[in-house]
Formats: C-alpha cells, structure tokens, sequence
C-alpha cells in the first residue's frame, strides 16, 4: 500500500488469529516489527488457537490412526457444519476434542433443521403466492406470537453482535444456534402451522409469512462469519436476487423499541412449563395426543403468577390439557407435600463439623420454610447448639411428593402437577386425535398434495364408533375430507394398529 493515509485507516488490525505456539514466534515478531517501524503495536486483539485433539483428549498422528482427513470431512459433511461445530464446540482459545459425530449432529440438528423451516416456508409461500414486497403489517398489528419471535430476534440480535464484537464467535453461533432450534422451529414454527396452510390469504396468513421471512433472512446474516456458503444460500434463496450476496449487506442492527422483556419472559415460562408437563406425560406413558383434565402450577411471587396466567391458554394448547389452574403465592395447593434435602458440598465447605446438626434441622422444615427459600433464594435458622446458618438457593435440592392420581415436577422455582386421570370422554377425543395423525400418515404415503380433498371410510369398530359420531366434524375439518362414513364392511382398507385393537379404514382422493 503507497499510500500512507490509506495506510493508517487500516492499521493496526483489528485482530489476528494463529496458533498458541507462535506466541513467542509470529505474535512478537509483527509487534517488535511494528514498534520499529512506526512505534505502534501491529495489532490490537489476539484470537490465539488451540490444538485439535482426537475425541478422547490425544493429539493427532498418522502412526497412531486418530488423524482425521480434513478434505475427506469437508466431502462428507459439508466445511460449514464442519466450521460450525468447530467454532461452537469450545472456544477458539482452547483445545478441542475432536468428535467426527458432533459434525454429523451439527449437520442434522442445526443446519438440517433451519432447511426443514425454510423449507416449510416456501412450500406455503409459493402456495398462496407470497412475495416479500406486499405491503408489511405493523409489527403491532401482528399476533402476539409474532411480536414476541420478533422481540426476540432483535434480542438475538443484540446478543450476537455483542459476541462478535468481544471476538467470542462461540458463543455467538450457540445464541443462533438456540433461536433456530429451540425458539423459531420447535415453538414459532410448531405453533402456527395451521396460520400457513389453513383459511383464507389475509392479513393474518400475511403477517405470519412476514414474520418468518424477517427471521430466516436476518438468520442468514448472523450466521454468515461462521457458514458463509449456507448463509448465502439461504440469502438467495429468500431474495431471489441472484446478483447480491448476503456478505455485501449491512449488518442487523437491533431495534430496541420492539424488545418485550416481559413478553419473553412469559413464553420462556410458557415453553418451561410445557416442556415439564410433556416430562410428566412421558412418565406417565400418555400421548399428548390423549386429552387430560388438568395441570397446576404454584406459584412462588406476584410477577411469576401473573406472567404464566398470560400464557395459561397457550400451554393448555401446547400440552393438550382441559384446564391449568395458576395458584397465586397466597393459596397452597391442597395435599402438596414438599421435601428439602441439604447439598453436602455447598454447605460441606462453609459449615464442615456442623453438617451432621445441620441435615437433622432439615428434617424438620415446614412447607411454609421451604417456599421461603423458593421464592427469596435464601433461608437463615439456628441449630439447637446455637450456631447461625445461611442457606442460599445452591444450597437445597428441594423436590414435591406426587399426589394419589397426580404426577409432580420440580424445576427451578417452578412446581408443576399433573392430574393424569384418563375419563372416557377424554379417551374418545384421545382416538379422535389419533385417527387425524393416523389419516395424515395416509395422505403423504398416498403423495396427496396439503390441498387435496378427500373421502374417508371406515369400518364399524365398537373401539371407534362413539368416537367418529361425536368427533366427525373435527376430523373432517383436520384431514380435508368432504365426507366422513361409517360402514359395515369394507373391500378395500389400510388397516390401522391401535394397540388392542385395530381399525379398518379407506382413504380416497376426489
């Protein structure tokens, strides 16, 4: 470079990034170059790298065959899973332990599940004819569900730029990484499907379509540092702007005004609570297709009851439950019975000889005492022998009995109960749900297309007849059948294993 004005615009970098054994070789060497030469350090941070280890912590060498052929990986796998786990694994500053299943997971769980999403997207885009250039619904207009995705992204935003800038590009891809798989897909996704694929194109369908357009496309920009090739690929195919590149945009920048911290908030509740209830389902071996009655949760202070009764409709959807009773800090649930045990190690090192005097006051702490801890973090009492002792939340491991025909869940300062006694009234609506998923399956072996109407008959089954009459409109209505029959007999059939029985049934496009 000639000129020295230019020169200095782009001097010192702003970081290198080289191994941890040119510490004392290439690192010096350019700063004792630099200070000569113009009296000024060369650069201004370092990202020094680790070694690449084999999985189980020893270096890399052909005569001990755990060398991994970087070329053959990248053939394989693709070099922006390969980057990916790389960068998110650990930080670049350490040694990683290199594990040629972490990529092909990578592969799967990050990038295979933002392609299904996108996926998702332009199958019922391209249906109902969305284009990105009609005119964008008010972000407060939209949906909650929509406001809240959208506070978030600018959340993530936030955060990853923040990342960035620090040089802790781990970190950065871990944030991106969460929103996709855990906020976007697995819940915003999830959650409104019914908004793309059914009624009619308005401002709702439109609003949902904006909304993911904006979070896949500021995604795209996120994540290219660390997956350029991808990033680009999705660029393009979101803009369909074959002569622009994500690499020559403007980097987001987060719009504070549309950050809800209470809204987040509330859905991370929202997620929590859902996420122990289904634990609670899976303990009991209960479909979340079977309906249950009721779930209730206590609640420890005024903003966690008010934040979770916000949500209380969603997770009732989420979870497939009747009811969700939020208890306010004041009422106690009725037979609740909650244990406390002491955390040896915490408390080990600050008390020692005392554990023993310790463990035996616990015993004899009361439901009253143990919400305290809960809803404070902290407890003091004195031992018989007259020492003071300071318990913090780290230092309990506070669990709840399960109730005659109730399952209970601790999980930080949330108790969640679940009444898992199956009526039959909820069992016929159990089947109903099960016929729809049954029915779907048919559908895509049968490659009808999500628009296709079709006819279903089905043979009659002392398991299901109660349930088709009572349940025909919705099944219809879930399936896009114009007709829903039971026969006699039937000819032609699929037959359908419901464990302990079985259900004959015909499906037909019209």
């Amino acid at each position: 470079m000639n000129s020295k004005p230019k020169f200095k615009k782009v001097f010192p970098a702003d970081f290198i990034s080289e191994g941890v054994d040119q510490t004392r070789g290439w690192f010096f060497t350019l700063h004792a170059i630099s200070t000569m030469i113009s009296d000024d350090v060369s650069f201004k941070n370092v990202i020094s790298n680790g070694l690449v280890l084999d999985k189980n912590g020893n270096k890399m060498s052909k005569r001990l065959g755990n060398a991994i052929d970087p070329f053959s990986t990248i053939e394989t796998y693709g070099s922006d899973p390969l980057r990916w786990y790389m960068m998110t694994n650990s930080s670049p500053w350490d040694n990683l332990k290199f594990d040629i299943e972490g990529v092909e997971e990578v592969r799967r769980k990050f990038f295979g599940t933002l392609y299904n999403t996108y996926s998702f997207f332009a199958l019922y885009a391209n249906v109902d004819g969305f284009t990105p250039a009609e005119k964008e619904i008010a972000i407060a207009e939209r949906p909650e569900i929509d406001r809240w995705i959208i506070s978030l992204l600018n959340s993530l935003i936030k955060e990853v730029t923040e990342h960035y800038e620090n040089y802790e590009p781990t970190r950065a891809g871990r944030a991106i990484q969460d929103f996709v798989n855990d906020n976007l897909s697995n819940w915003y996704v999830r959650l409104n499907r019914k908004r793309f694929w059914g009624g009619a194109y308005d401002n709702d369908k439109i609003a949902a379509y904006q909304t993911l357009y904006q979070c896949l496309l500021v995604v795209s920009k996120l994540m290219a540092p660390i997956a350029p090739f991808y990033a680009e690929r999705l660029w393009l195919d979101l803009t369909n702007d074959k002569g622009n590149s994500v690499h020559l945009q403007h980097f987001p920048k987060a719009d504070q005004t549309l950050i809800d911290s209470n809204l987040e908030a509330c859905m991370q509740y929202a997620q929590q609570i859902s996420s122990m209830i289904l634990a609670l389902r899976r303990k009991a071996d209960i479909k979340v297709r079977q309906p249950l009655l009721k779930a209730v949760v206590p609640t420890n202070d005024a903003a966690t009851f008010e934040q979770v009764s916000y949500v209380a409709e969603l997770i009732k959807a989420e979870v497939n439950i009747k009811e969700l009773e939020v208890l306010s800090p004041d009422v106690q649930m009725a037979n609740i019975v909650k244990k406390i045990k002491p955390n040896f190690k915490t408390l080990g090192k600050r008390y020692g000889k005392l554990m023993k005097e310790i463990a035996s006051a616990f015993t004899a702490f009361t439901n009253k005492e143990i919400d305290t801890i809960e809803q404070e973090g902290k407890h003091t009492f004195t031992l018989p022998t007259g020492e003071t002792v300071e318990l913090e939340a780290n230092d309990v491991e506070i669990t709840t009995e399960d109730m005659p025909g109730w399952l209970m869940v601790n999980e930080g300062k949330l108790t969640v109960a679940l009444d898992i006694t199956v009526t039959p009234e909820l069992v016929r609506e159990g089947t109903a749900r099960e016929l729809v998923n049954r029915i779907q399956n048919i559908r895509k072996a049968k490659n009808y297309e999500i628009t296709d109407k079709i006819t279903i008959k089905i043979e009659a089954n002392e398991h299901t007849n109660d349930t088709i009459t009572e349940f025909g409109s919705y099944i219809s209505s879930q399936v896009l059948a114009n007709s829903l029959a039971i026969v006699d007999t039937l000819t032609e059939h699929e037959e359908l294993d419901f464990e302990d029985y079985t259900v004959r049934i015909w499906v037909e496009k019209i």
